[in-house]
């Protein structure tokens, strides 16, 4: 992949705070972000993901302060957007907002049933190894989301339950990456989906993490040109990595973790095919 064959949205964190609680990351953390940490942290992801994609900006919102979070505007393939309907009515103010950036920049928005809850790219990831998209649900997506997309876009989708209150989106507990690996947690999910995703990943694919790791978000990666952009991971989770090919970046996002947010949180890839 060159520089200008991947596009990525970001939204500054001008109004970033924790306001509210909807995850269990943001328990206890009421006002408790360093604004100019905050900025610099995102400035620093930024500057890592321009070494490798073009970034787009989403303009922030005063009291909507996990706009911040563009994965979760919505799930794009090719020109075509799927935008999210938020469970949480504290971020049901984004909607619009998303709409109208997506409206603007030209993206066809498909229709999505609006008693639906779909979080986007939050819970729908791409594999990079094979023409399928992981959905997650149990928190935040209806059971009913996997199923949904596949008809929409016609791609299969293999339905994947989160159990874990900590691991609330499939992005903060799974990571595919290049060459069809896949980084993920396997704890974060019930037995039937830990088998599936067995079944349709082969073992040497595979690059389960231990819940050390898992709690530094090491799951909530970008993966651009081989380079895999996180807050955090062991010296044995970066080893094991590099083995496969990759080169882990290091991007601390420490006041983004108290809202319950990592790098990918923090992104949205606008080129899919």
């Amino acid at each position: 992949m060159t520089a200008a064959s991947q596009t990525i949205l970001m939204c500054p964190p001008d109004h970033f705070e924790i306001a509210y609680v909807i995850n269990p990351w943001m328990e206890g953390q009421f006002a408790n972000t360093d604004d100019h940490l905050a900025q610099r942290q995102w400035q620093d992801l930024r500057r890592a993901i321009e070494r490798s994609a073009k970034v787009l900006l989403e303009p922030p919102q005063r009291g909507l302060p996990d706009i911040v979070f563009t994965a979760n505007a919505g799930l794009v393939l090719g020109r075509k957007v799927i935008l999210s309907r938020f469970r949480s009515r504290e971020r049901q103010g984004e909607e619009p907002y998303n709409h109208a950036w997506f409206a603007q920049n030209g993206f066809q928005i498909l229709d999505w049933p609006q008693n639906i809850p779909f979080e986007g790219a939050g819970d729908a990831l791409f594999d990079r190894g094979q023409d399928l998209l992981w959905v997650g649900h149990g928190f935040r997506s209806d059971a009913a989301v996997p199923a949904l997309l596949e008809k929409l876009l016609g791609r299969k989708t293999a339905a994947l339950n989160l159990i874990d209150p900590r691991f609330y989106h499939l992005d903060t507990c799974l990571c595919p990456l290049e060459g069809g690996y896949l980084m993920y947690f396997p704890a974060a999910f019930d037995a039937t989906t830990r088998i599936l995703i067995e079944t349709l990943v082969p073992e040497d694919k595979r690059i389960a993490v231990e819940e050390a790791d898992a709690l530094k978000f090491c799951c909530n990666a970008v993966d651009l040109e081989c380079h895999v952009l996180m807050n955090d991971a062991s010296d044995q989770l970066q080893m094991r990595l590099r083995g496969a090919g990759f080169t882990p970046v290091i991007t601390p996002l420490s006041e983004f973790m108290k809202a319950g947010g990592g790098a990918k949180c923090l992104t949205l890839k606008l080129i899919e095919n």
